[in-house]
């Protein structure tokens, strides 16, 4: 076959013909001389080109190769003798498999686009084993002319470079390489780390490898860092097939880049991530919380115009162990778990473990600052005379606030740089700040302190929860506890009636039961801890006790039915396995909540004797 498709001379009677044409004619002079068998219809897998759709033919041609082993030898003793380092490790033996099988490697392509095949050939030469290699046409007649005399012609093939060699050049190419001199070669090669899909660890990494070490002397990276493919929300492998391709640009326009970078950046090392529209979306919630904490802290911090109050604030520092005691409880806390968040982070960084250090961030700032500091902080603005107490919490906020930010630009470094230029005072950018400081102090016992507080804090809102309470309902309270614990508790008074909604007026910090103890929920919050709730602020116990005995009724019949349907031989003996066992958990759950509906009621029953 010519590469134009038609047939050649080998073809005999049909040369020249085009090549869907001479199987036709072919099938047609086979039956009539008699020699076509039988004709049946057969599926055939034919390939077609991707862009125009046509049948693409099976060629044999010349084409030309690179020699692979000498470069394989050299990538493969880069990464035993520890010059580059392949993440996760268990990828290396992927690595050492493709090199030590290594083929001879065919870098020319057909196609219209791409570097050219750096070869050239003399006009009217059919002797294609007569080429000349140079690195531009200029060298490439310069040879000629010394070969083969001034009058002669010559023309480039036609043939382009493979992809795969020519993003092989890539790391030192774009560099201003070969001028070894050029800034940006001596400033970023090699660079420290290539991210990128594990799929193609062959055929982009290696290569860059291969190629960075043959043509610079050195590996173009130390570290390789694989993430996995991203799949559809089933697992699949998105293709056009499937319509199961997720656009990152509409997902962008729908979530925003910095949810669907931290989305993303939360992966495990090499595994495949399974992209939804429920991970998006909550990371787009955190995107959100992050800004109104940011709107917050702004909205609590100075007038910029106040330089002596900003000087006040930016005085403050936390970073020494005498600095850190000073500080109130909550305050103590927070600044000590975060100085605890940064080495964690830190460390989980340096060991490329990014799934982890994103959400060791997201679980502080979501559940430690945004829930519980500066909720407590808001009562140092709005219900605090101390101007002092004021101004401490300002600082924490920003001191918080800033470190959190930097732990987190690079997942999510749009949303953080805005908040971090919107910080009056910032004289850089936030890319270019520097890291914070590790091994910075932490108190243990203020964090073991304010822990109890949140058990307190959480043992009194599920039992306001449990008793339907109304959310803006203050109800009172009788805290009990040693005088020590009772100590650090009663000084955040404030903070433990903001978050727990009591009335701080009928909040008694007690050493023993207080007397309507009987009439009192009692919770235990922790190991010394314990508070007592007057059911009388919570509910009208005649009306609870009217509902739950309805309740219980309902349950009640709803449990007998079940039970009826077990014993029942015939239920059990011809119902599907899976439909009798489903009916005998539905038969466990109703009796656990007849038992807790039965002790709630036995509870209330027992306030009123003890009223009456």
């Amino acid at each position: 076959m010519n590469k134009d498709g038609t047939l050649n001379e080998v073809a005999g009677i049909y040369c020249g013909l085009d090549r869907f044409e001479a199987r036709k004619k072919v099938w047609s002079d086979l039956e009539e001389t008699d020699l076509a068998v039988k004709k049946e219809p057969h599926v055939l897998r034919v390939p077609r080109s991707q862009r125009g759709g046509e049948v693409i033919e099976p060629l044999v041609s010349k084409q030309w190769f690179v020699t692979m082993e000498p470069l394989a030898e050299k990538a493969l003793h880069a990464v035993e003798n520890g010059e580059l380092t392949i993440l996760p490790e268990r990828f290396e033996k992927t690595y050492k498999h493709w090199l030590t099988n290594i083929k001879d490697w065919c870098i020319s392509r057909q196609l219209w686009w791409g570097h050219r095949i750096p070869v050239w050939y003399v006009v009217g030469k059919d002797n294609e084993e007569d080429y000349i290699v140079a690195r531009n046409a200029e060298e490439a007649l310069v040879k000629a002319h010394a070969k083969y005399g001034k009058s002669v012609e010559i023309y480039q093939d036609p043939d382009v470079l493979d992809t795969w060699f020519s993003s092989g050049l890539w790391p030192f190419s774009t560099l201003g390489w070969p001028d070894k001199n050029a800034e940006d070669f001596k400033q970023f090669y090699p660079t420290t780390i290539l991210e990128t899909g594990h799929d193609i660890l062959f055929f982009w990494v290696a290569r860059m490898v291969m190629m960075g070490i043959e043509f610079t002397g050195s590996s173009p990276f130390s570290y390789v860092y694989l993430h996995g493919l991203i799949r559809d929300s089933h697992g699949r492998k998105m293709s056009k097939t499937l319509g199961n391709v997720i656009d990152p640009i509409d997902t962008i326009k729908e979530y925003g880049t910095d949810a669907l970078r931290f989305t993303l950046s939360l992966g495990t090392a090499g595994q495949d991530l399974n992209l939804s529209t429920e991970r998006l979306t909550s990371n787009k919630a955190f995107t959100n919380k992050l800004w109104n904490a940011g709107k917050f802290v702004l909205q609590n911090l100075p007038n910029k115009s106040d330089a002596s109050a900003w000087q006040h604030i930016l005085a403050y520092k936390f970073d020494t162990e005498t600095a850190l005691l000073k500080l109130p409880l909550p305050e103590c806390w927070v600044v000590s778990e975060l100085h605890e968040l940064i080495d964690v982070v830190t460390t989980s960084y340096d060991k490329f473990f990014f799934g982890d250090a994103g959400r060791e961030i997201y679980d502080f700032f979501w559940g430690d600052f945004a829930d519980w500091y500066i909720e407590a902080s808001k009562t140092r603005f709005y219900h605090s005379w101390s101007n002092s107490v004021a101004s401490v919490a300002q600082g924490v906020l920003l001191y918080v606030f800033e470190n959190v930010l930097k732990l987190l630009h690079p997942f999510m470094p749009f949303v953080t740089e805005e908040l971090w230029q919107a910080l009056p005072y910032r004289r850089q950018a936030l890319m270019v700040s520097h890291w914070p400081r590790t091994s910075l102090p932490r108190d243990v016992m203020s964090v073991k302190r304010f822990e109890n507080l949140q058990s307190l804090i959480r043992a009194i809102r599920n039992v306001r929860a449990e008793y339907s309470v109304e959310p803006a309902k203050r109800i009172s309270a009788s805290i009990v506890a040693s005088s020590d614990v009772l100590e650090y508790i009663s000084s955040e008074k404030e903070v433990l009636a903001l978050l727990s909604k009591l009335d701080l007026q009928h909040v008694n910090f007690v050493q023993s039961p207080p007397d309507n103890a009987k009439q009192s929920v009692h919770l235990v919050a922790s190991e010394g801890l314990e508070a007592y709730i007057p059911l009388a602020d919570m509910v009208d116990i005649s009306a609870e006790l009217q509902r739950l005995s309805k309740r219980l009724s309902k349950m009640q019949a709803e449990y007998d039915a079940l039970v009826a349907r077990l014993n029942s031989p015939s239920f059990v003996e011809k119902a599907p396995e899976d439909i009798v066992r489903g009916v005998r958990e539905k038969a466990s759950d109703a009796e656990e909540k007849i038992s807790l509906t039965k002790n709630r009621l036995d509870f209330l029953q027992a306030t009123v004797l003890s009223t009456d």
